[in-house]
Formats: structure tokens, C-alpha cells, sequence
């Protein structure tokens, strides 16, 4: 089996970097690995069935509203647009559970290899995100489980915001512009690049 390299793989260093203080880093970053990344697409008439039919695969009792997140036991369910939405952190045989659909009920595709995906974390998380995403990313307009779209510096992101944290989904072939432009802000508040999460379901 052929083995995904990152995008990030010659210009990835653990360890801290910048102006930290006392209190340690004010933000850590990571790749995330292996996730994958798999979009279902329904039509107006069968969003109900399919919507019903991923959150029983998933594992959760609906699935999520639009710009929403619902994570269960098998991965997570995000509805990235009214008609789409995308299965992470899951199995190769859930995605291929929720990706065999009829044509007449909607669609999918495999993403997998389509995104880099950071994980940023840290008090100063939210004000590194701020410096290049025009997006109110305040408790209260974005909480947990919440998701949007936006770009950082012209290139098209997505954010996801789970567990305390971020996770952001990068084209591939930006990863090393954006990865730069996080890690050259971060400096002012001191950051931490953490070793490479590999996901395992």
C-alpha cells in the first residue's frame, strides 16, 4: 500500500519557537495524519433519508445542521454545505459504508488527499486564526462542533472547531505558504510544534 507523505515533511520541526514566556506557548501546532477526508452530496428530496442514513453509520442520534458537527463512535459527520457533508476521523469501512449510495439518493467522493489538516490549539489560538481569517471566531458566534469556511491570504480554508481546539483544512498544495504564515504570527506569542498526530480508528 502506497504511503501518503505530507506536504510538510521538509519543513516540519517539533519543538518550541519564538517569544515564549514563562507560562510556556501560547499556541501549539500539528499535522494531523490519516484522518481522512470523504464528501456525500444528497439531492433537495433525499437529504432527510441520507442525512438519517450517515448519522446511523456514524453513530450519533442526527445528523448535524448546516455549518454544524456531530461526532459519534465511527468519525465525525460535518455538514459543510445544505447539500454536503463530509465524514472524518473514521475507518476506511465506514467511509465505505457511507460512501456506497444510489445515484438517485446523492452522491460521494474521496477527499482524502486533498487537504492538509492542522490542529492548533493554545490560548493564542483563536488570535493566531484572527491575523490572516476574517471570521468572528468568538464562543458565542462560533462554539463547540461549529464550522466555516473563509480564506487566509486568498487561499480557501476550512475551520472546524472541536475539543477545545481547531482544526484546519488546508489545500494541499498551500500547505507549506499557510503553514509558514502560522508559524512566522505565532512567533510573536511564543509557539510549540507538536509531533504528528496519526489517526487511528
Amino acid at each position: 500500500m502506497l504511503e501518503k507523505i505530507s506536504a510538510l515533511a521538509s519543513h516540519y520541526h517539533t519543538g518550541p519557537a519564538g517569544d515564549v514566556g514563562a507560562g510556556g506557548p501560547a499556541v501549539t501546532l500539528r499535522e494531523i495524519r490519516n484522518a481522512g477526508l470523504w464528501q456525500v452530496a444528497g439531492w433537495p428530496g433525499t437529504m432527510d433519508a441520507l442525512g438519517a442514513r450517515l448519522a446511523g453509520i456514524v453513530g450519533v442520534d442526527a445528523a448535524p445542521g448546516p455549518l454544524k458537527s456531530a461526532a459519534g463512535p465511527n468519525g465525525t459527520l460535518i455538514r459543510v454545505q445544505p447539500f454536503v457533508w463530509w465524514l472524518t476521523r473514521a475507518s476506511e469501512a465506514t467511509a465505505k459504508q457511507a460512501m456506497e449510495i444510489d445515484a438517485e439518493q446523492g452522491t460521494s467522493l474521496d477527499l482524502s488527499h486533498s487537504r492538509t489538516i492542522l490542529r492548533i490549539e493554545g490560548a493564542g489560538a483563536r488570535d493566531l486564526l484572527n491575523r490572516g481569517m476574517p471570521a468572528d471566531l468568538r464562543p458565542a458566534s462560533f462554539p463547540e462542533g461549529s464550522f466555516c469556511g473563509g480564506a487566509i491570504h486568498l487561499v480557501g480554508v476550512y475551520l472546524h472547531h472541536r475539543d477545545g481546539g481547531y482544526d484546519l483544512y488546508i489545500p494541499r498544495g498551500f500547505a507549506v505558504t499557510l503553514w509558514e504564515f502560522l508559524t512566522e504570527t505565532a512567533a510573536q506569542w511564543g509557539y510549540e510544534v507538536r509531533e504528528m498526530e496519526e489517526f487511528r480508528a
